[in-house]
């Protein structure tokens, strides 16, 4: 396998490395080669069809893009159109359907009372004094004290329990920075200004950002099995997991994955009304059904038949796909110690380490795009241009 003549290496085809690739092949003209240990681009961001129903479904779970940033909202839409799909999200507790995130609607129905918005902030602050925020232990004694132990045990308890599959009383308070109320009838999930998803789909948006003729991506490539075989010195840009990189020599990171069960419904052309429904309750052993064909209503899809995901949540295994990072304390303190290896790695091969896995945050699809952007902007370009240095250091 020939790796001579290229500008920069890419390891990664997700929306960090796709976003460098195309920015250093149209702006400096320069030849990128990305390399892609999967059969496609776009990381976890992969959509496809389903082969019986035509229903785009996102492989890796559902994916919807939103942002402030109008850097970014710019940059994506040289390469898509967006649908004005708005994101919405419902949760079944003890049989009865509440709207997300909290909001007026969902406290006057588990109330059973029509709560005026000033009488909703007093009995959710009364409700919330049993403990002090600052004074919280655990995350269960965080959330009550945002929110109160009753929403707290119907809609909050159960769910993080499975999300983690650990008692809430055992995670850290950290996990939680806040739990929104709204005290209003605003059921939109997100409240950023930009919100929509691709038109065509995201796989065809990512095949478009990797289409310029300076680019060159390879799939089914182990990283790790051709290294030695890429000239010494090739600028890389290396957004797998930073434990792997360094062999896991100062030990194993912590993630949560997810298990994805697709089952076309043949009965229906409609399971459950939405595109989201969480499930609050201990006795459902998934956190979540997914129901695509609802993220697309503009979309000509079969009316008999429809697909679904339940979704599973869990840590993650040596062999299994890392999606969330744990973050413990001791996960901080041993990306601490890899960092401190990423800075000797820097000068020996020209890397920077990015995206969600290299740099060991979660991050959504719009903030890898724009980390990529000034990663390109402040360390690429000048390194590329005027052979400034690479300093290796993370970039979220």
């Amino acid at each position: 396998m020939n790796f001579d003549g290229y500008d920069l290496v890419i390891v990664g085809a997700g929306f960090f490395g796709l976003t460098v690739a195309e920015q250093t092949a149209t702006k400096l003209n320069k030849r990128v080669l990305v390399l892609e240990r999967r059969s496609h681009i776009g990381g976890n961001a992969y959509s496809e069809a389903e082969p019986e129903t035509g229903i785009e479904v996102h492989k890796y779970g559902a994916h919807l893009f939103h942002t402030s940033n109008k850097r970014v909202w710019d940059y994506v839409n040289q390469f898509t159109e967006f649908t004005d799909y708005k994101h919405r999200v419902y949760t079944n507790h003890q049989g009865q359907v509440y709207p997300l995130p909290m909001n007026l609607a969902m406290i006057n129905q588990f109330f059973g009372r029509a709560f005026t918005p000033d009488e909703a902030r007093q009995l959710v602050a009364e409700q919330a004094s049993e403990f002090e925020t600052k004074n919280a232990q655990n995350l269960e004694e965080k959330a009550i004290s945002l929110i109160g132990r009753k929403l707290y045990e119907a809609f909050i308890k159960n769910y993080t329990a499975k999300q983690w599959q650990t008692d809430p009383k055992e995670l850290s308070e950290s996990i939680i920075t806040r739990l929104p109320v709204r005290y209003n009838y605003d059921n939109r999930y997100f409240n950023d200004t930009y919100e929509g998803l691709p038109k065509n789909g995201y796989t065809a948006w990512l095949e478009k950002m990797a289409e310029h003729e300076n680019i060159e991506v390879r799939l089914n490539v182990d990283y790790f099995e051709v290294r030695d075989q890429i000239p010494a010195g090739t600028p890389t840009i290396y957004t797998g997991p930073v434990d792997r990189y360094f062999d896991y020599s100062e030990g194993r990171l912590g993630w949560r994955t997810v298990d994805l069960e697709q089952e076309v419904v043949s009965t229906t052309g409609d399971f459950q009304g939405t595109s989201v429904m969480n499930y609050a309750d201990e006795d459902v052993p998934f956190t979540r059904i997914l129901e695509f064909r609802h993220f697309h209503p503009e979309r000509d899809y079969p009316a008999d038949k429809t697909v679904i995901v339940r979704e599973y949540s869990r840590f993650a295994k040596e062999d299994d796909e890392p999606y969330y990072p744990i973050n413990t304390p001791e996960d901080r303190a041993k990306l601490e110690r890899y960092r401190e290896l990423i800075k000797g790695e820097a000068k020996e091969r020209n890397i920077i380490f990015g995206g969600r896995l290299g740099t060991y945050k979660y991050l959504d699809m719009h903030m890898a795009i724009g980390s990529a952007l000034s990663t390109f902007d402040n360390k690429v370009a000048p390194h590329l241009t005027t052979g400034a240095p690479l300093d290796g250091s993370f970039d979220a």
